[in-house]
């Protein structure tokens, strides 16, 4: 799988997480009405994109800082 390819798929899995996770019981319970409300948030109708996008940066900083640390630790020389 590309790099590209692999972080679309992590920022869908954190999409999903995200959007089940905080939502859990209106998914379950009324899906419809959860999804029509969207439009009337407070944060716009992207907003769940916009949350998971900041999640995703926070989470590719991480990845990329102990990335870095690895790389720095395990070098050979």
């Amino acid at each position: 799988m590309s790099k590209i390819g692999k972080e679309i798929v992590i920022f869908i899995g954190l999409f999903l997480f995200l959007t089940l996770g905080m939502h859990m019981q209106q998914w379950i319970s009324h899906p419809i009405k959860h999804l029509e409300h969207l439009s009337n948030s407070q944060f716009g109708l992207f907003h769940p994109l916009y949350f998971t996008a900041l999640v995703y940066v926070v989470v590719y900083f991480i990845r990329v800082t102990f990335s870095w640390i690895k790389k720095l630790f395990m070098r050979k020389g």
